[in-house]
Order: structure tokens, then C-alpha cells, then sequence
């Protein structure tokens, strides 16, 4: 079975305004927001984690990009 992609162009309203805030912030919509899209909710609930847990704080942004890109790795994540 494969997950279809929403793109922008084809998006509902609520999903384009999340696309175009990643764009207005320099931040690109991959695969797995549009697969998220798919449940707009999710996306949201998704985004304000990962800004919440990407901002500032005790440990420097290029670490926790590291763990976050190591514990992909550890699942066995290609993409």
C-alpha cells in the first residue's frame, strides 16, 4: 500500500496556510508533512511538538538535530 503525497496545490485551505507558514519561516514541506496533511489536525498537533521541542533550550540545536537524526537511524529510517 502507498500514502499519497498532499501537495499545495491540491491541499484543503487549513493544510496551504501550514504549508505556506513552513515556507514564510524557511523551512521545507518534505514527505512526511504532506503525509501528515492527510489529517490536519495531526499536522498541527505534529508542528507545535517538534517547535516546542526544537526551540531554545538547555541543549544546542545542533545536538538535538543529531538525536533526532541518530534515533531515525536506530529505527531503521531510509528516508
Amino acid at each position: 500500500m502507498r500514502i499519497s503525497l498532499v501537495e499545495k496545490e491540491t491541499a484543503p485551505d487549513t493544510v496551504r496556510r501550514v504549508y505556506e507558514g513552513l515556507e514564510h519561516a524557511g523551512r521545507p514541506v518534505g514527505n512526511f508533512y504532506k503525509v501528515l496533511a492527510h489529517k490536519p489536525d495531526a499536522l498541527r498537533s505534529f508542528l507545535q511538538l517538534f517547535n516546542a521541542v526544537m526551540a531554545d533550550g538547555t541543549l544546542p540545536l545542533k545536538l538535538k538535530e543529531l538525536a533526532y537524526l541518530r534515533t531515525s537511524i536506530i529505527n531503521g529510517c531510509a528516508y
